[in-house]
C-alpha cells in the first residue's frame, strides 16, 4: 500500500503551485521512479528512500520499485463550502477519499498575490477550513441520526453502536473540536472508521514561506507550528517557489541549487516523511536479483498482514517470514552473509514487522 494525501487550502495560498511542482519533480526522476497522472488533479510519486538503492546494489537487482504516494489536488475551498458554496460539494467528496490532509497555509507576504480574505493570517486560514469541515460533519451526523432511529428502536446492535459513536462525535464538534479528538476504543475502531467523518482525517500543516525562509521558517510558520503542536497535528515548512524551480532542474543542478538555499533535501522528501510520521507508516523491503521493492505498512503490522500487502494469498497461506534487519543485510553484504552470521531470523504469525526489515515470505498457495 501507499497512501493518499489530499492537498487543500484557500485560493492563492500556493496549493496548486506546490502540487504541480511536486508532481513535475517526480516526473523528472530516473526511469526507476515513474510518475503517472491518474487524473488532472491526481499524481503518484515515488517515496524517496536511499535504503532501497543500497539494497538493490548489494543484490544486483535488475529493477528498483519504490513505495508510492498519491497526491490529490483538491478544489480550492471558500467559506460556505459545507453548504455547497464554490466547489464545496466536490471538495468535501474528495476529502472523504484521502488518508490524510495536507493543509497548505500562506505564510508569505506578496502584494502581487491577493489573499481571498485580504490579509495574511495562516492560523485564521486553518480555522476557516477546519470550521467548514466541522459544519459538514455536523450536518452529516444529524441526517444519519435521523435515518437510524427505527433500527435503534428495534435493537439493531450495529445501529446502536453507530448512534453512540455519532453522538460522541457530535458532542465534540458542537464543542468546537474536530472528531479526531474523540478517544475511540479498539472495539469501536472499525465502526468509527466507517463513519467517514471529514474531521477524523489526520492533518499536516504545510507552511508555504518565501524563498529566504525555506530553511528555518518565519514568524508566521512558527505560529502554525505552535497551533499544530496544540492539536497533535504535523507541520512542515516548504517554499512552493523553490519547489517550482527545482522541478525544472536535473538532479545535479537541483542538488547545487538546494545547497545554495541552505536546504539538505527537496520539499517532496520532507513532505512525504512528515506524512509517514503523521500516519504512523513504515517500510519493509523484498530484495532479489529480479527486483528490490519497498512496501508501505502501518507501524505495528504483523507478518501475515504485511505479506498480504503483496498479495492476499500470501496472508491467507502464511507459514513464516525469513527476516533480516536492514543494517545486518548491509553490513554482511546480503542474504548469504546474513545467513552465515546467524542474522537471518525465522518469524511466525505474531511477529511485528520493523521498519527496514528485509523479508522473504513462505506460504501455502
Amino acid at each position: 500500500m501507499g497512501f493518499k494525501m489530499g492537498i487543500v487550502g484557500l485560493p492563492n495560498v500556493g496549493k496548486s503551485t506546490l502540487f504541480n511542482a511536486l508532481t513535475r519533480t517526480a516526473a523528472a526522476q530516473a526511469a526507476n521512479f515513474p510518475f503517472c497522472t491518474i487524473e488532472p488533479n491526481v499524481g503518484e510519486v515515488a517515496v524517496p528512500d536511499h535504503r532501497l538503492d543500497t539494497l538493490a546494489k548489494i543484490a544486483s537487482s535488475k529493477q528498483i520499485i519504490p513505495a508510492r504516494m498519491t497526491f490529490v489536488d483538491i478544489a480550492g475551498l471558500v467559506k460556505g463550502a459545507s453548504k455547497g458554496e464554490g466547489l464545496g460539494n466536490q471538495f468535501l467528496a474528495n476529502i472523504r477519499e484521502v488518508d490524510a490532509i495536507a493543509h497548505v497555509l500562506r505564510c508569505f507576504e506578496d502584494g502581487d498575490i491577493t489573499h481571498v480574505e485580504g490579509r495574511v493570517d495562516p492560523v485564521a486560514d486553518a480555522e476557516t477550513i477546519e470550521t467548514e469541515l466541522m459544519l459538514a460533519d455536523i450536518e452529516s451526523i444529524e441526517k444519519r441520526l435521523q435515518n437510524i432511529v427505527r433500527k435503534v428502536r428495534g435493537g439493531d446492535k450495529e445501529a446502536v453502536q453507530q448512534e453512540r459513536l455519532l453522538k460522541e462525535a457530535l458532542a465534540a464538534l458542537e464543542d468546537g473540536k474536530p472528531a479526531r479528538t474523540v478517544e475511540v476504543s479498539d472495539e469501536d475502531a472499525k465502526a468509527w472508521g466507517m463513519l467517514q467523518l471529514l474531521t477524523t482525517k489526520p492533518v499536516l500543516y504545510v507552511c508555504n514561506v518565501e524563498e529566504s525562509a525555506a530553511a528555518e521558517g518565519n514568524a508566521q510558520s512558527a505560529r502554525v507550528a505552535e497551533m499544530a503542536a496544540a492539536q497533535g497535528a504535523g507541520t512542515v515548512v516548504i517554499s512552493a517557489a523553490i519547489e517550482e524551480e527545482i522541478s525544472q532542474l536535473d538532479d545535479e543542478e537541483a542538488e547545487i541549487f538546494l545547497e545554495e538555499m541552505g536546504l539538505s533535501e527537496a520539499g517532496l522528501s520532507r513532505l512525504i516523511r512528515a506524512g509517514y510520521e503523521l500516519l504512523a507508516l513504515e517500510t519493509y523491503f523484498t530484495v532479489g536479483p529480479k527486483e528490490a521493492r519497498a512496501w508501505t505498512i502501518r507501524c505495528g503490522t504483523l507478518a501475515p498482514q504485511a505479506a498480504g500487502v503483496i498479495h492476499g494469498d500470501f496472508e491467507r497461506g502464511f507459514i513464516r517470514a525469513e527476516t533480516i534487519a536492514y543494517d545486518d543485510y548491509v553490513a554482511l553484504k546480503g542474504e548469504q552473509g546474513a545467513k552465515e552470521a546467524g542474522k537471518m531470523r525465522v518469524e511466525g504469525k505474531s511477529y511485528e514487522v520493523k521498519d527496514g526489515d528485509v523479508l522473504h515470505f513462505l506460504f501455502n498457495a
